[in-house]
């Protein structure tokens, strides 16, 4: 599959730039990721239950085990793979969820479906010689494409299911992670793997009264259809006819369950703070005599391509494999380039045309929304005043067009009055009271800084009783990013001190390669413990923060969200870490160089 340029309106450049900053500027609030609520204490009922799988009562476990997984996604399940093909068969995954798939197992409300193309998306399709039905995967194909994962490499049979890791204590009498658990289970493991996934708790708006509402509510990730009627696989929400439902946030979520909202319910309100930028979807079934002519390696090189297409530049002869939203923007600077002979570019050149094909691009969005809403005013609102990538994509046949429909209802929240409270009967926004049956949170997850409330777990203790989140109170302190000095057998996957991609899947599969193998080396060289020197960690460190590469004017000019720290110390907290400067396939070599050389410098190795 190949594809050109997109064709992008002209812009005023001047004048977008003063308009991004007028909007981000409206959004900004002082507090940050404090607006939001953890769902724990008297808000407890909107996470802790289980709507699809309760798990049964069992007796407390007690065993010792050789690697315990928290976390049961594709985080997880990529790593309890690439153990197993490295021939570590004594693994147990414990999560939350009544199964496996992580966020696809929670999130379950109508319309889900991933919003990166299948093939870049699902790992490990060649190892299981799998082709996803439809270039971007539904819901539920991604659940039972996890459940194959878990079936093909053996991993139900130690599983933990509807159950939460309270506390991680390294013993080090015994050499062993004692890991407990709210199921009061008494589980020593020699290997613990941090895996719970980007998007795995849930967080709702600080909107004073949340408790005083006395209508239905729930949160996307528990989606009720016995209130809302239909289910996943058939969501006809046919018991909505006579109800009033607000909908309070505009992201990936809303963008894919609005529609059938709004083609069910009596009347539909959204409660938008700041639009998403909205592009075509344009599904389509696999093409199987495309699927036929892949050879191996197939699927690798196109994750590879779907991270250039977001992350870096383009080189001469690259061909954009995935050819969407996504890649547009790289596309379009790699046209230009090739139209105007390839010239050789300084940096500030190339950043100036980067802006102005983003610019582009951007224009085409808003454009979309006046070309397909009716109403002049609610399609104004509906446009995205921010450069691309301030906030993750969306793409979506039918959610522009739902607001066509006359009882749906677009209400701007963006600026200081916002959501006032929320009451007994409804929300108040902008000084009118909106009466309401149910209130739907599409309010997105834990994705802060602190690492205290997006693991979920309060005591972390490595060696000596040293807390993990007292040892990162001044930044991240790793090896490569996945192990930490006086934290012995304790590794880490997730956006921390490495390899960055938008392709988070890539980078999943990445650090589950380097995990299996310092498991293994470790078990090879019956070494009881591994973990980074106090000098290989600081090394690391040094190296991070010399080579540290993030775009501060980009992302302080973004309207406030997660990706930007809702806009507060955007140099040093991000949702994507601390990235390695050079990038993630200099990032890639680095660590194969450094496992192929052998010695695992920088590591102690402990009887």
């Amino acid at each position: 599959m190949q594809c050109g340029p997109t064709d992008t309106p002209d812009i005023d450049l001047e004048y977008l730039r003063e308009k991004y900053r007028q909007e981000a500027e409206k959004r900004h609030r002082k507090e940050g990721f404090a607006q939001y609520i953890e769902m724990k204490g008297e808000y407890q009922e909107y996470f802790e239950f289980d709507p699809y799988s309760p798990p049964p009562p069992r007796e407390p476990v007690s065993d010792e085990i050789d690697v315990v997984m928290l976390g049961g996604g594709f985080a997880g399940l990529n790593v309890a793979g690439r153990l197993k093909e490295a021939g570590v068969d004594n693994i147990r995954i414990i999560d939350r969820g009544g199964d496996f798939g992580g966020t696809w197992y929670w999130n379950r409300y109508p319309g889900v479906q991933c919003d990166v193309e299948s093939y870049s998306y699902l790992p490990l399709l060649e190892e299981m010689e799998y082709m996803p039905k439809d270039r971007y995967s539904y819901g539920p194909e991604i659940f039972e494409y996890c459940q194959k994962i878990g079936r093909h490499f053996g991993l139900y049979e130690h599983a933990l299911f509807g159950t939460l890791i309270t506390s991680l204590r390294w013993d080090d009498d015994i050499k062993r992670w004692r890991v407990g658990t709210n199921q009061g289970d008494d589980i020593r493991a020699r290997f613990v793997v941090m895996a719970p996934g980007p998007l795995n708790r849930p967080k709702l708006p600080g909107v004073p009264g949340i408790q005083d509402y006395k209508g239905h509510s729930f949160h996307t990730m528990r989606w009720d259809y016995d209130y809302t009627g239909g289910d996943w696989l058939n969501p006809v929400l046919d018991r909505l006819g006579d109800k009033r439902i607000g909908i309070i946030g505009t992201g990936a979520t809303a963008i894919q369950c609005v529609p059938p909202l709004g083609k069910y319910a009596k009347h539909l309100t959204v409660f938008q703070r700041t639009p998403s930028y909205i592009d075509n979807r344009g599904n389509q079934p696999t093409d199987p005599e495309w699927a036929r002519s892949l050879q191996p390696g197939w699927q690798n090189e196109r994750m590879h391509n779907f991270h250039l297409g977001i992350n870096d530049v383009y080189e001469r002869d690259t061909v954009d494999l995935i050819c969407d939203g996504w890649s547009e923007v790289n596309r379009n600077i790699q046209a230009r380039r090739e139209q105007d002979g390839w010239p050789e570019l300084t940096m500030e050149q190339f950043m100036e045309l980067r802006e102005e094909e983003d610019a582009k691009a951007m224009e085409r969005i808003r454009k979309r929304a006046d070309d397909t809403v009716k109403d002049p005013e609610t399609a104004e609102m509906l446009k995205p005043w921010y450069r691309f990538l301030c906030k993750r994509p969306c793409f979506n046949d039918d959610y522009l067009p739902t607001f066509n429909l006359p009882n749906v209802d677009l209400v701007d929240v963006s600026d200081a009055r916002g959501i006032e409270r929320i009451t007994e009967i409804g929300i108040v926004a902008n000084g009118v009271e909106h009466e309401l049956d149910c209130i739907i949170y599409a309010s997105g997850f834990e994705s802060t800084t602190d690492l205290r409330r997006r693991y979920g777990i309060d005591t972390i203790e490595g060696r000596d009783g040293l807390s993990l989140y007292d040892h990162w109170s001044e930044g991240f302190r790793t090896l490569h990013g996945m192990s930490v000095h006086n934290f012995p057998n304790l590794l880490f996957t997730g956006w921390l001190q490495g390899g960055v991609s938008g392709s988070t899947t890539l980078m999943y599969d990445q650090q589950g390669r380097h995990i299996a193998y310092l498991v293994s080396e470790a078990m090879a060289r019956e070494a009881r413990t591994v973990e980074p020197s106090a000098e290989g960690e600081a090394d690391w460190v040094k190296t991070i923060k010399e080579n540290l590469l993030i775009d501060k004017q980009f992302w302080e000019g973004c309207t406030p969200g997660y990706n930007n720290n809702e806009g507060l110390e955007v140099e040093r907290y991000t949702i994507f870490g601390e990235p390695y400067g050079p990038g993630y396939d200099a990032f890639d070599d680095l660590i194969r160089e450094w496992r192929d050389e052998g010695g695992m410098a920088g590591m102690e190795l402990g009887e």
